[in-house]
Order: structure tokens, then sequence, then C-alpha cells
């Protein structure tokens, strides 16, 4: 039996339980992959400060984001395709999320829709992303259907008006439910556990879409349909639109520019994530935990400031958190987690980061999240 300590030992047994098609979808960047890659290792580059003989009794990791009580300053973020890791896995995560105490992000491009996992979480408030589609009157339906789902936020995505190229998505035909190919069907027989999970659920696609905009009945190439969907036009106007219409908590996801976050402040937004996609847009761009501190200097006083990217331990959070960042996301750490091992995998995820955030915070002579600043950083080791 594997000894699961880490979030790589999940991402290892993902890899041999997830359809390559969508392991790959979850764990890949655009082009070269230079970001994806810059974002997991420029947080290595940050040191911290060992303190010793300090009482380290009493610790507590609890905080807030955009005015919530959280148990660790983590959120899941929203990641497409979440159902085809494991069956039903949006509703496993928002699960898993809600018995942990952080929030749970659903994506637009889910496969389990707002209303199941509405449903499926006795209507416990969760988080839903937003892609802006030219079908403005979806828009307007699809944030009528987060209100009646009793999201408790909204998150915009702006960095997505047209798709990065990611190779190995065009090379796996990337699609929900599969093509049935050959070369689908041969490695999909080697996941037994993966085919029983979808051959035991009625959700294997996009439902967030299909059959709430006019003509779409079948999904095809994910690609093929964000190209000819999402709306290269989304500019400001639409934000404030979008946060009018909403009227309630707005996050603006994938700023990674000072003027940006400005702009965004401007907007009337409750919080902005310093986001990159995952390094799935813009390669070449800056890590997004390289990008962080500039934006918390220029508008930290006037917004909340949340960062994803890269995060895959509980030191990342709390190097991230002593940069300026009020809330931090995970991706990639708990979709391992749903992919090896389904809803438990995904608490396996959060108790392994949550340990870790503990831990390395103790180290560091602090007993209380809310207490984290640069102090915590060896000086001339971090971004500024």
């Amino acid at each position: 039996m594997t000894v699961i300590t880490n979030i790589e030992d999940l991402r290892v047994l993902a890899e041999k339980r997830v359809p390559r098609m969508f392991y790959d979808y979850a764990d890949s960047g655009s082009w070269t992959e230079g970001t994806y890659r810059s974002n997991e290792s420029d947080f290595q580059k940050i040191l911290l400060r060992q303190r010793v003989a300090i009482n380290m009794d009493k610790r507590s990791t609890a905080s807030s984001m955009i005015g919530q009580p959280v148990a660790m300053p983590v959120a899941l973020a929203p990641v497409g395709l979440t159902g085809m890791q494991h069956a039903d896995g949006e509703i496993l995560a928002a699960r898993a999320a809600k018995e942990f105490g952080v929030p749970f992000t659903l994506s637009t491009m889910s496969i389990c829709s707002l209303e199941d996992v509405a449903e499926e979480t006795g209507r416990h408030p969760f988080w839903f992303q937003v892609y802006v589609i030219r079908d403005r009157g979806f828009i307007e339906r699809l944030i009528e259907r987060a209100r009646a789902a009793n999201c408790s936020a909204l998150v915009l995505t702006l960095d997505l008006q047209i798709i990065g190229q990611r190779h190995k998505d065009l090379k796996n035909g990337l699609s929900a439910p599969p093509k049935m190919t050959l070369a689908n069907i041969l490695n999909m027989m080697t996941k037994p556990r993966w085919g029983l999970g979808m051959l035991g659920t009625k959700r294997r696609g996009f439902r967030n879409i299909i059959g709430h905009v006019k003509g779409i009945e079948d999904m095809g190439s994910l690609s093929q349909w964000t190209a000819s969907q999402f709306d290269p036009t989304l500019d400001w106007n639409d934000v404030e639109w979008i946060k009018k219409r909403w009227g309630g908590k707005l996050i603006l996801k994938g700023i990674q520019d000072v003027e940006d976050a400005r702009l965004a402040v401007s907007a009337g937004a409750d919080a902005l994530i310093v986001s990159n996609h995952g390094g799935r847009q813009l390669d070449g761009a800056q890590s997004s935990i390289c990008a962080l501190p500039p934006i918390v200097d220029a508008v930290g006083k006037q917004i909340e400031v949340h960062m994803d990217g890269g995060v895959r331990s509980g030191q990342d959070v709390l190097k991230a958190r002593a940069l300026g960042a009020q809330g931090v996301y995970i991706g990639r750490s708990y979709i391992y987690g749903l992919g090896a091992m389904g809803q438990a995998g995904v608490t396996k995820s959060l108790q392994i980061i949550h340990k870790e955030l503990d831990t390395t915070m103790a180290l560091c002579g602090r007993t209380d999240i809310n207490t984290i600043d640069k102090s915590i950083l060896l000086p001339g080791h971090y971004p500024v």
C-alpha cells in the first residue's frame, strides 16, 4: 500500500488512474510550458527564516477570504472537466471542501452543473467561475442560475478571451465525453476504476452549457467550441455589466499587471486573483508568485488580493501569504487527489497542505496565520 505524504504522491497515483487525455489536460501548459514550470519553481527560490525557542502552542490557520471564514487561506480553484478526472468530480470536490471549511469554485466548463453541485451538497454556499461567451443572454441566465444555486461569490475569468495553444490537448483530441477512437479505447481499458465510475454516472458532458445555449446539444471538441464561443471583445465595460447583474461578491481572475489591477479596483471588484491560468494561456509570462508583490504594493490597501499558480504545498501557501495574498487557490493539487482517490483524495490534498502550512508557520516562529508578513522570509531571497 502506497503511503501518501505529499502532493507529488497524489500526482503519481492520478497519472496511473486517469485516462491520458484528462491527466494531460490537468498537468500541462501552453506552448513550451515555460510559465507552467516557473509558477512552481519560483516558489522554491523563496527562502524562509527559521526561528527557535518561541512558544508554538495554540496555533491557528483560520482566516477569511472576501469576508467569509476559512479554515485556512486556501480555496479550490475552478478547473474545467473536473468531472472527467473522476466520476462526479465537482460534487466530490465540493463535499470535501465543505467538510474541510474552505471554498469550492465551480467552473463554467464543469461536467457537473450548478444545479448538480447545489443539490448534492445540501445547497451549501460555493463560488462560481464565469467565462464570457458571445451569447449575453446565456450569461444572464448563468448568473441567475448561480444565484438560485446559493453561490456566495462570482469569479470572472478575464484571461481566456482566446484560448492558448496547448499541444497535448490538440494531440489527444480533448473532448468530453472522450471520442471513441482506438487509441482512447485502449488507454481507457487500462483505467478500470475510472471506467466503472463513469459507467455509474449520467454526468459526462458540459452540463452548465449543453441544453442551456441555443443550438448547442453536442460540445464536440473543447478547443473548437471555445474558439467559436468565447468572446474576444470582452472589456472592462462587460466587467461592470456583470457586476451590476450579479450584485454580490465579485472576484476578478487573471490579473498579472499592476495597470490591470488598478482597473480591477476601478471596476468595483471585491477581490482579484493574480493568475496566469496555471501557465495555460500566455507562455513566457511571469510566474504568479513573482507578479504578486508589485500588485499588492499598488492596490493591496484598496482590494483583497488573492493568487494561484504553482501551489503544491502548505509552504507555498505561507510564502504567498507572506507576500501579501489574503487567499491562495489550489487547482492541480486537489485535482491530483481527485484523480487518485476521489473525494478522499481531495480531502487528503487539503490535509497535506494544512499540515505543511501549520508546521512551517510554527518553525518560522508564528502561531497565527493572520500575523504572517514578509518578516518570515529571508531578505534578498524573495521577489519584490
